[in-house]
């Protein structure tokens, strides 16, 4: 049997995310106490935003990174590794700065000034499909031609 690879790209990864997880979080965390809102959003669209941004990321991030990881244990870091792990991590920081304006999340003023953040929403989310399906493809038709 063959030894496996480090997980670089996905560690790399891993620890980008969590410092914008943690981002996310304290800025929850902050308008709760200002706003003194204890759990759930109670009507709170800001609070709501703020709340599926950092949610959002969580979601989709922790599975990303365990395919990631798995990928490159079997297959090494690879370009395939090094350009999903990239667009996944352009792809959530769009996606949480599409969600900073309530343009991004509500669609408020989506056709006027608001539009760049629906656009960045946008562009995060499906760049995010992308570079997952690309790495999911990868590791399965990987493995199951032996290469």
């Amino acid at each position: 049997m063959e030894p496996l690879n480090t997980p670089t790209y996905a560690a790399l990864l891993g620890g980008g995310l969590l410092i914008l997880q943690i981002l996310l979080m304290l800025s929850v965390g902050t308008y709760r106490s200002g706003a003194k809102k204890g759990v759930g959003v109670d009507g709170d669209t800001k609070l709501e935003r703020l709340v599926r941004r950092h949610g959002n990321l969580a979601e989709n991030a922790a599975i990303f990174i365990v395919v990631l990881a798995l990928y490159e244990l079997i297959f090494g870091q690879t370009l395939i590794a090094l350009g999903t792990a990239s667009v996944f991590f352009a792809a959530r920081l769009l996606h949480a700065f599409g969600f900073s304006s309530l343009s991004g999340s509500h669609l408020v003023d989506a056709k006027g000034a608001g539009s760049k953040f629906v656009l960045m929403r946008a562009s995060g989310a499906g760049l995010t499909a992308l570079a997952s399906l690309v790495i999911a493809i990868a590791l399965i038709v990987g493995i199951a031609t032996g290469a």
